[in-house]
């Protein structure tokens, strides 16, 4: 008996077959009469494997004896009369009397492409396919999900099964990539980049065979030019293509984010957006699966670099933003949305890993969870640790953050803030060694805190979890953002783990401790020499380029002033308001007062303490304070005989009140200088 070539083919594609073995089941239990199923949908994004799974059912479908006609929506005009055509064609049937649903009596029917069918889907669901035999088996396959009548009509519910095409896991992958013939050592690097995608598999695959591996996907500008043929088809507008774009930067896509981007056409944008099959709708957004998100990541970077950038740039102002103004429930949101933005980081692997397995939100503990979190830090740390923990718990029980999953807490993340006088501030080694080295470094000045993350770990690999990675960074963003610090550090016993993420994020080694037989290892930064604000813009370029180490030294402080060096810096300052050459030497210059993106100058300290005069009109009586000092310094009259004169008060009443207007004018500028109060009259002066 010959072989055709076709033969040869099928055996080829069959013995390179991988996974899916749930659709499968459920296609032979339909062919087989096992299940009352009769109306298979399958869907997913481009190159998931629709079409290599219709070749494996129809080959099945054939091996159990039933007859198979298999139509591509693609190559079918979307009409009741281009579907029977592709029908006959299919069945090489030139009889056209004979009705479409007894050419396909008692067949398989497996159409492809299926999104292309979308103007006949209700003649399909209300004519052509009741009218088929019971033992009819029909598999419809396509970029998107069946319509909502085919899940909420009582008799279709009985008859159909949905199944979505997931990216592969690790094990399927590779499988993929052995069947192409990739050498063993190449594998993990080929199933990192293709993420479970099998089109880019295959593709990585056929790299690798001329011994050209990317390190990333934007080095193989042709392979990313056929997913991009998957992705992009039949984008509407230039709003939707920035909606693509929003989603492949984000954490989470809203539409109050989409609305802040493309302005009216939003909500037209979001729903097109919600029938992506490569993204998934969730409770407060739009997720974008890793691969697509990768893909046209490097495609919008190296198509628009100034739009990508415009947008990134909007995405994180909009997360800053919302962490100091928003609601407090936000938060969470707004600062995953920031650590998302970092993903050229060794946050990476752990990002891309959280988001295959589901997202979480990190939340504040309850009470009846802190002797869960003791229990895991005596599982993983001992006893000695575990008490201590239970210590801190029991002095400063309101900042555990955990994150929850069905089982429980999964993971979690506690910080102390200091000094607050009790008791665990000498007991606990490590916190003692922190405020010893801040006391020698740079000790806090009235009203700061000392931030730092003591405990955190996760339900599985502890400080290598997953969810305490997220924890960890979420709270930690919040606590950064909204709170007067003076100083922030973190403890681990993962030197080898946590390491590379604090260099990345300029945090210093500073302080080491043995605590039941572990060693502790805390890492940290003063931010006022430097600041938060300057840090984020630090992160958003690092989020890019993936750089690490300490900050550029052009871009740190001197050491702070202490209150009373600080009170007489903002005195002559104000007495060189009008001489920059002066004002630029001034200690103040070192401060949060002279601060901007770019570092300190005196023309930024001078729009500070003009806003700041300004401001004093806020307060009782402001009014008289900032006229004072108006007329004394930023417009000042020859002496202040005349200053009073203007003012029309008596020399001895102007003194009095400058000498008020000064000590309000330097509490407030103070209250700036240790992060507790932001100025906003001036754009851009808290950005």
């Amino acid at each position: 008996m010959s072989t055709h070539l076709g033969d040869l083919l099928e055996t080829a594609r069959r013995q390179h077959f991988v996974g899916r073995h749930t659709e499968l089941a459920s296609f032979d239990d339909a062919v087989a009469g096992r299940s009352p199923r009769r109306v298979l949908f399958v869907h997913g994004q481009g190159g998931i494997g629709k079409t290599t799974l219709l070749q494996e059912f129809r080959v099945r479908a054939q091996a159990a004896g039933r007859g198979v006609v298999q139509i591509d929506g693609r190559d079918v005009d979307p009409s009741p009369e281009g579907l029977d055509a592709a029908a006959r064609r299919a069945l090489d049937c030139h009889d056209g009397r004979q009705p479409t649903a007894e050419l396909l009596a008692g067949a398989v029917l497996l159409i492809d492409g299926y999104e292309e069918l979308a103007p006949i889907d209700g003649w399909l669901r209300g004519e052509l396919i009741p009218g088929l035999r019971a033992e009819s088996v029909v598999v419809l396959a396509g970029r998107d999900p069946p319509a909502p009548p085919w899940r909420t009509d009582i008799g279709w519910r009985q008859l159909v099964a949905v199944h979505r095409l997931d990216p592969f896991d690790p094990t399927e992958s590779g499988e993929l990539l052995a069947h192409a013939g990739v050498a063993a050592p190449l594998r993990q690097r080929l199933r990192t980049l293709g993420r479970g995608h099998p089109l880019t598999m295959a593709l990585l695959a056929d790299l690798a065979a001329t011994g050209d591996v990317p390190d990333t996907l934007a080095d193989a500008p042709d392979l990313i030019s056929a997913l991009l043929e998957s992705f992009l088809r039949d984008v509407p507008s230039d709003a939707h293509l920035t909606g693509l774009t929003t989603c492949a930067i984000a954490w989470l896509t809203t539409e109050d984010l989409l609305t802040q981007l493309i302005g009216a056409d939003a909500p037209a944008v979001w729903q097109w957006l919600t029938r992506r099959p490569f993204i998934t709708t969730g409770p407060r957004g739009l997720f974008t699966h890793d691969l697509a998100r990768d893909v046209l990541d490097a495609e919008f970077q190296r198509r628009a670099p100034e739009r990508y950038r415009a947008t990134r740039w909007t995405i994180y102002t909009r997360a800053v933003t919302g962490l100091r103004a928003g609601p407090s429930l936000d938060r969470p949101l707004h600062a995953q949305q920031l650590v998302y933005l970092m993903r050229t980081s060794p946050f990476t692997t752990a990002i891309s890993a959280l988001r295959a397995q589901g997202t979480a939100t990190v939340v504040p503990a309850r009470p009846d969870e802190r002797e869960r979190v003791c229990s895991l830090i005596e599982q993983f740390e001992g006893p000695a640790s575990a008490e201590l923990a239970r210590g801190w718990l029991g002095e400063q029980p309101d900042h555990l953050s955990v994150v929850r999953t069905g089982d429980g807490v999964a993971g979690f993340a506690h910080h102390l803030f200091c000094p607050g006088g009790g008791a665990m501030e000498d007991r606990d080694p490590i916190v003692r060694a922190i405020l010893d080295h801040v006391m020698r470094e740079g000790p806090t000045r009235p009203g700061e805190l000392i931030d730092i993350v003591r405990f955190a770990g996760g339900a599985r690999d502890h400080q290598r979890d997953l969810y305490a990675v997220l924890a960890t960074s979420a709270s930690s963003t919040i606590e950064w953002v909204t709170r007067p610090l003076a100083w922030s550090f973190a403890v681990t016993i993962d030197v080898e783990y946590w390491g590379p993420f604090f260099d990345y994020l300029a945090f210093a080694r500073l302080v080491e401790v043995d605590i039941g037989g572990l060693r502790h290892v805390a890492y940290g930064i003063d931010w006022r020499r430097f600041p938060v604000d300057a840090w984020f813009d630090l992160m958003h370029e690092r989020g890019r380029s993936g750089a690490t180490g300490p900050p550029p030294a052009a871009l740190v402080r001197p050491p702070p002033l202490n209150r009373a060096r600080f009170a007489a810096a903002v005195k002559t300052a104000l007495q060189t308001l009008n001489r920059p050459d002066q004002l630029a030497t001034n200690p103040l210059l070192g401060s949060k007062l002279a601060a901007t993106t770019s570092g300190p100058n005196a023309d930024q300290l001078r729009a500070t303490i003009e806003d700041a005069v300004a401001c004093l009109a806020n307060e009782p009586r402001g009014d008289q304070l900032r006229a004072v000092l108006h007329r004394t310094y930023l417009r000042p009259a020859p002496t202040q005989e005349a200053a009073a004169e203007v003012l029309d008060l008596p020399l001895s009443t102007y003194r009095r009140h400058l000498a008020r207007a000064l000590e309000h004018l330097t509490d407030l500028l103070w209250t700036v200088e240790i992060g507790d109060v932001r100025l906003s009259t001036r754009p851009g002066l808290s950005r």
